[in-house]
């Protein structure tokens, strides 16, 4: 078996592994937390692909009338449109599920309605997500749909992630962290199956973009996400824009620093419109959770 054959072989083995794991969710019904990043979908090809197995899809016409195709319900993509995440991601997200085969539907949530979260304390990721899955639930089992999964990863477990004790109380399923397949299987897995958000950054949460106890205004958020979208329309792929007020902390992957540096002008100029008077560039790079630093 050559190196390409072997490799081929290891990450098919681990998509059916995945598509395995929810067949046993079929019955209740299953429904996805789908946010249109790169494990999310994942999640809904493997949960789509397992209920076609289950419904018949592909038997000839006698097996398929032997399956329980017509008791079957179709996966429940639920996309949760928030006042901290882009709602172009939603629109996106939302064509996205209906193109491999889920039926999706929207919940509209707006943090800013809870005072507790707008102070941005240390477990706001837990508050965040337990008002969102939450009303995550209500609706799945208003649809009649009681086997709910996320798409945490293997690799979340080594991040300051509050937010996943909410997952234990709600009792929503993590597939890939249960089968240990980390961002980077992830990612691989995804781009053998030929699924556009292989290779699509991480996008979390715009709150992430301001130290803890930084009130979390909604003007500057928007502006935050702004200065993102001017840095992604250059070329650059991770990007996170930190605001220390007043100084607006740029990270980039270090091998695009000589981009930025070239194009230091325009970058600082844009930037200085959207009313940010001190910008700098982090030295160490692009890192996730660089806010979490000491709460590990």
């Amino acid at each position: 078996m050559t190196d390409r054959e072997l490799f081929e072989e290891t990450y098919t083995k681990k998509y059916e592994e995945l598509k395995s794991y929810f067949m046993q969710g079929i019955p209740a019904g299953i429904c996805i937390a789908y946010s249109g990043g790169v494990d999310s979908t994942l999640l809904l090809k493997a949960a789509v692909e397992s209920v076609q197995t289950s419904a018949g899809v592909g038997k000839s016409d006698a097996d398929a009338r032997k399956s329980t195709v017509d008791t079957i319900k179709p996966v429940l993509a639920i996309i949760l449109e928030t006042q901290l995440h882009p709602h172009s991601d939603t629109k996106q997200a939302y064509q996205t599920a209906k193109n491999l085969g889920a039926h999706p539907e929207i919940i509209r949530v707006d943090e800013f309605q809870n005072p507790d979260i707008l102070k941005n304390p240390v477990n706001r990721c837990y508050l965040c997500k337990h008002m969102l899955f939450t009303k995550l639930k209500e609706l799945a089992a208003s649809r009649g749909y009681y086997a709910v999964f996320d798409g945490t990863n293997k690799d979340d477990e080594n991040e300051y992630r509050p937010g996943m004790k909410v997952l234990k109380e709600l009792q929503i399923k993590s597939p890939l962290l249960e089968l240990g397949i980390t961002k980077s299987e992830v990612r691989t897995i995804s781009a053998m199956l030929g699924l556009s958000t292989a290779s699509s950054p991480s996008t979390p949460c715009l709150a992430t973009r301001l130290p803890y106890g930084a009130y979390l205004d909604r003007n500057l958020l928007s502006r935050i996400h702004q200065g993102e979208t001017l840095l992604r329309s250059l070329g650059f792929y991770n990007v996170r824009l930190r605001y220390h007020e007043p100084v607006l902390r740029i990270e980039i992957d270090c091998d695009a620093f000589e981009q930025l540096t070239e194009r230091r002008t325009a970058v600082v100029t844009e930037l200085k419109k959207l009313n940010f008077p001190y910008i700098t560039l982090d030295l160490e790079g692009f890192r996730s959770g660089s806010m979490d630093i000491g709460l590990h």
